[in-house]
């Protein structure tokens, strides 16, 4: 039987034939995607022909196209859908990958034709997307060692080689952790819980095959089981399970593993001629420095630290009214803010969620996106490869723009947080080729028949991966690598911080935020508390955030730690965090950073970009109004269809006419007027 991987794919727009694809078909796929991509890579570098931006970088460009749209199924159901054959899967096939891009890297005859071309440069009539994509492959060959010979070369192929063998098993054994933990609920146990929460508790019962309600590791649960539990001794239990993810000792403790990444990182920058990870990571990116980061990350620590303490006082004092003795505890803070809230802002969140449906909170996001770029969103039955998947096509006057999945409730088969993907991204060297977008969630599935409920924060997410959507859907460049999101880390969350920003427009929330029972619209004075709350325990979130990114600046800003654990409890001593509060991703279970390298030394770009979306929302408010015509084109051209294809600040500057300061961000943050 034919490998459908391999086959030209009839399905509607080209999907992926998911019914028709086993694990079976994976390593075949995989191992024949290679050896097409080696002879091609092969047939460049050996080519006769003087080297033409034809023959040499867009041939570059094509030669490894079945791989990536066999990698792009696999990668997709590894990280939604895990089993055990896919995770033997991705540990057999990253050994294989690195490989093969060390081999590329090494080539002598392909980087010697890459740089007669970049010598040539201002010889060779390019566009300017084409100069910049000459510009960034050189710089990636240089940085991937092209220019190293002998051992040095040799090593680094090893290191590499080694590293994504332990990004791989550090986010399996915190899937492990994740999925395998679970807390039975009694009925002595539910006292606090609102009933959408012991709803969506037994729901998760059921998923784990339990006859009653469960708490598991997915944020979506356990976050508000810290916030309303009134049993402390069970808010500790819960807290504890979530913040020893990785940490548990026996096969799947991923405490060696980061010590050992940290050292092959060190190891890795120092054969390429840096003084530290840190200075070999920032160069490419906005900030360039690590001086750069832990300035801001400062200038934002000290107000954030000073409302945190603040805000600690009074907690530990209605605490302490509670009859509880002792020092407020990690475990406790959600608990109390959570009253405080209701207090101070008259906002109960058992009252509050039933107008944040799912269905709507989606609605809303893709009424904002038609209202800004022009784009229809319409339902479309494809091959999809779980039954919680939905797929909208995405139009722009009868144009076909991409097709979007949603993948929202969590499940033990998915590793935990939010992203988005590109299972094919947008190109025109090949055709005019459309993405397929996809984003993923971990929001509590309801009991059925019952609808899907958000927290704000879960609906702040929503938007948040829409805005990345976006920036996928709107792209419009030649060349597939320089597309969508492949732009500078600390430049590629402001698509999607900026699009948080519409949640909070009170005429979105006013049409979308309707009842779950009546369809009533909240009402006019509880929108008005929601949205006057929206900076409420922001010293906290920042604490949390500013903590997790210093410590991750800091493990690769020197000599790799031989215990990050002690090395973790000293930076954050450094910086007197505060003892009710942890770090937002603690080492053992920091996949941003040790699952792969997309956020090492970069945890700090969602505060830079923060900067950033900040500024650029009070561009639509200086134009008239947050639906502005004019301002959303000029945000389309210059930054979401622009991708790579400019340097990420002239981008911002083309757009903005400048680049803001950090004062923006402290007020939208209320962070402003702290001590």
């Amino acid at each position: 039987m034919k490998n459908p991987l391999l086959q030209d794919w009839t399905t509607p727009y080209e999907m992926p034939p998911f019914g028709d694809i086993t694990d079976d078909h994976f390593e075949e796929a995989v191992d024949a995607a290679l050896d097409e991509a080696r002879a091609n890579v092969a047939a460049i570098a050996d080519s006769d022909a003087a080297p033409t931006f034809a023959n040499t970088i867009e041939a570059l460009e094509r030669a490894d196209e079945t791989l990536g749209r066999v990698l792009g199924v696999f990668y997709t159901l590894a990280g939604t859908d895990a089993n055990d054959r896919r995770e033997a899967l991705s540990r057999a096939f990253s050994p294989k990958l690195s490989a093969y891009g060390s081999e590329i890297a090494s080539n002598a005859a392909l980087f010697a034709r890459i740089e007669t071309l970049w010598q040539d440069r201002d010889t060779l009539d390019l566009t300017d997307e084409q100069a910049r994509l000459l510009y960034l492959t050189r710089r990636s060959f240089v940085r991937r060692g092209a220019e190293l010979d002998g051992i040095a070369k040799d090593r680094l192929a090893q290191v590499m080689q080694r590293l994504g063998a332990l990004g791989v098993q550090f986010s399996q054994n915190l899937l492990a952790d994740e999925r395998e933990w679970v807390m039975e609920l009694g009925e002595d146990d539910l006292d606090g819980l609102p009933e959408w929460l012991v709803e969506a508790a037994r729901a998760a019962g059921e998923e784990k095959g339990r006859k009653g309600p469960v708490i598991t590791l997915s944020r979506s649960l356990i976050v508000p089981f810290l916030q309303f539990s009134s049993r402390r001794d069970l808010r500790e239990a819960a807290h504890s399970a979530w913040t020893a993810r990785g940490a548990n000792g026996g096969s799947t403790d991923n405490r060696d593993i980061a010590a050992e990444i940290l050292a092959l990182r060190e190891e890795r920058a120092g054969l390429l001629g840096y003084d530290s990870f840190a200075e070999f990571k920032l160069e490419t990116e906005m900030a360039g420095t690590p001086e750069a980061v832990r300035d801001l990350l400062m200038k934002v620590w000290e107000p954030a630290r000073a409302k945190a303490v603040e805000d600690q006082q009074r907690l530990s004092a209605m605490m302490h009214n509670d009859g509880v003795n002792g020092e407020l505890e990690p475990w406790d803070w959600r608990y109390y803010s959570e009253k405080r809230r209701a207090e101070e802002h008259d906002l109960d969140d058992s009252a509050l969620k039933p107008y944040l449906q799912l269905d709507r909170m989606i609605e809303a996001a893709m009424d904002c996106a038609n209202r800004l770029f022009g784009l229809e969103f319409a339902p479309v039955d494809v091959p999809l490869y779980h039954p919680d998947v939905r797929a909208w096509e995405v139009t722009r006057d009868g144009r076909h723009m991409a097709i979007f999945l949603g993948d929202y409730f969590a499940r033990g088969s998915k590793r935990s947080g939010a992203w988005c993907s590109a299972m094919r991204s947008q190109q025109k060297l090949t055709g005019d080729i459309r993405p397929i977008v996809m984003n993923v969630c971990n929001f509590a599935k309801p009991p059925k028949g019952k609808p899907a409920l958000l927290s704000y924060d879960d609906a702040r997410t929503l938007f948040h991966e829409f805005g990345h959507a976006l920036h996928q859907m709107l792209s419009d460049v030649t060349y597939e690598s320089i597309s969508g999101t492949s732009v500078a880390r600390d430049f590629v969350e402001l698509p999607s911080q900026l699009y948080e920003h519409w949640l909070e427009v009170p005429e979105v929330l006013e049409k979308y935020a309707t009842h779950a029972e009546t369809g009533e619209a909240m009402p006019r004075e509880m929108l008005d508390r929601l949205l006057a709350a929206n900076t409420y325990d922001m010293g906290f979130s920042t604490v949390e955030y500013v903590g997790s990114a210093l410590v991750d600046l800091e493990f690769h800003a020197g000599e790799a730690p031989e215990d990050p654990m002690a090395f973790q409890a000293e930076v954050l001593d450094g910086i007197e965090m505060p003892r009710a509060i942890g770090m937002r991703h603690a080492t053992p279970h920091f996949a941003h950073v040790f699952s792969g390298d997309g956020y090492s030394s970069g945890y700090y770009s969602y505060m830079w970009s923060e900067v950033m979306d900040a500024d650029a929302f009070a561009a639509f408010k200086e134009a008239g109004g947050p639906f502005d015509a004019e301002t959303a084109q000029k945000l389309e051209r210059h930054i979401l269809s622009a991708g790579g294809s400019q340097d990420a600040q002239e981008a911002y500057v083309a757009f903005r006419g400048r680049m803001p300061g950090v004062d923006a961000l402290l007020k939208g943050r209320g962070l402003d007027d702290a001590a």
